[in-house]
């Protein structure tokens, strides 16, 4: 037996390849945290739709029915800003330290909402507390696939991540509606489930991810502050408000181009083919979180429904959702990223424009139309990601998608809060020519007009699109974008 001293070629392959068997395991593992991750999300997201539905009933209990709609807008503020959060951190944080923060504020916002709701304050505190925290699992386990996941695998994973948003929203609207009926605070127990799925994570789950980096903490908080005033403006037209969010926006701004190491650069918004993109979003989605609201209290005030029975009459709505959103990657490699788009949002137009026309039609013409509304929606998402962070170079795509992330959930927040008044005060209510070509009065007419505007804005939005295509995409010959 030889006792020669092994090479140093010898030694630096035992190294290597105990490196790369050390890495294969931490992959490995890291892979078996997917479904508990997503489990997780899933209930937050299930949540965070079935107070959606309900955040009417849950502000006239609590004697604030005119500022109901901050249960919704707040939390989905808070979600566009640590989406962005958590995906810088995922960058060099601990994923496992990570996610055991997001349960721990997932579990503190559970059991406090649960105990503590008696007033509106409260129940926007702890809901927000929530949505802070399930947001991490959903962060962690885009971050898993995208790191560990071989490219095939990754169109599987990303698929069932739609797909499980569009599952927990349809399940989350019955939830709604059903606890509606029994008493809504049992809603905030819901993501306490998500106990049964934490052995799991902290068995597998990768507890470093390599290099380290500065966090620009006054820099996340000052935009983040400026964004929730915004928010909160138009949930009120309070001009303090607004005039805070400028001001804060104004600090914003002359803070990145002074500061070291800012999160984001100025020379980030001067890519016109990036805002002109992520305005898709915004545009896109800033019906999302009221159209639901909206055909509840429909549903109550013109047909005398119960939430639960709304519910039900939106479950087949949203399960056509489920499907077009898993299917939308398959449409877009057969018909391209523009035309899929165009479908998406010509589909969300017809929707809301024959709901208008269809209001007293009864509740099984209204669903054949929101089906159309929530099909489209679901089928935009992903080419509209694809094409947004197409705009932006490899380095970028990080803040990419949590600035598109932000876009999408503010614009609903303060969609929700635009249209939470007149859903729930009738304030839009009188004749015009389309009223009365259905004979629509009252409760009937203004939902009616809120639809025409949900019908004008998905117009402007393809307008947009189709005006705009060409410099988003950069050139005039690209092949939809295939």
């Amino acid at each position: 037996m030889s006792n020669r001293p092994q090479s140093t070629t010898d030694t630096t392959a035992s190294v290597e390849s105990s490196a790369a068997t050390s890495s294969d395991t931490v992959a490995a593992k890291a892979r078996k945290t997917l479904i508990p991750l997503l489990f997780i999300y899933m209930l937050g997201t299930l949540c965070l739709q079935a107070f959606n539905l309900v955040f009417q009933q849950v502000g006239s209990d609590v004697g604030a029915a005119g500022q109901a709609s901050l249960i919704t807008a707040v939390p989905g503020v808070v979600l566009g800003i640590v989406c962005f959060v958590y995906g810088s951190l995922c960058d060099f944080a601990s994923l496992k330290r990570m996610t055991m923060f997001g349960l721990v504020l997932l579990w503190t916002g559970s059991i406090l909402g649960f105990i503590l709701h008696g007033s509106l304050l409260e129940i926007i505190i702890f809901r927000a507390i929530q949505t802070a925290g399930f947001q991490a699992a959903g962060s962690v386990y885009l971050v898993i696939v995208a790191r560990y996941l071989h490219a095939g695998k990754k169109l599987l994973y990303f698929g069932m991540f739609t797909a499980a948003y569009q599952l927990a929203t349809a399940i989350g609207v019955v939830c709604g509606g059903v606890f509606s009926a029994i008493d809504w605070s049992y809603l905030f127990l819901i993501p306490m489930a998500s106990l049964i799925v934490v052995p799991m994570l902290l068995a597998d789950l990768p507890h470093t991810t390599g290099r380290a980096t500065h966090v620009d903490v006054p820099g996340f908080i000052i935009f983040a502050l400026a964004v929730l005033q915004l928010t909160l403006f138009f949930s009120d037209l309070y001009w303090p408000l607004l005039a805070g969010a400028i001001a804060t926006f104004v600090v914003f701004a002359v803070y990145i181009k002074r500061a070291r190491d800012p999160f984001i650069t100025p020379e980030f918004f001067r890519n016109t083919r990036w805002w002109k993109a992520v305005a898709l979003m915004f545009l896109f989605y800033f019906t999302n979180f009221s159209i639901t609201p909206l055909f509840n209290a429909l549903g109550a005030n013109v047909y005398g429904m119960t939430s639960a029975q709304v519910s039900l009459v939106l479950l087949p709505a949203l399960i056509i959702a489920t499907i077009s959103g898993t299917s939308s990657g398959a449409i877009v490699g057969r018909l391209g990223r523009r035309t899929t788009i165009t479908l998406g949002a010509s589909l969300m137009f017809l929707g809301s424009l024959s709901a208008a026309l269809c209001v007293l039609a009864g509740p099984v013409a209204l669903t054949a139309c929101i089906a159309l509304f929530y099909g489209g929606m679901a089928m935009l998402y992903s080419p509209t990601v694809d094409t947004v962070l197409g705009t932006l170079p490899a380095e970028q795509s990080g803040r990419g998608v949590g600035m598109n992330d932000l876009a999408m959930q503010g614009a609903g927040s303060i969609g929700i809060a635009i249209f939470g008044t007149p859903i729930a005060t009738n304030s839009l209510a009188g004749g015009n020519p389309v009223t009365n070509l259905i004979g629509a009065s009252g409760a009937a007419s203004n939902y009616t007009n809120l639809l025409l505007v949900y019908a004008a804005v998905m117009a402007v939005s393809i307008i947009w699109f189709r005006v705009n295509s060409r410099a988003i995409y950069g050139d005039s010959t690209a092949d939809n974008g295939k």
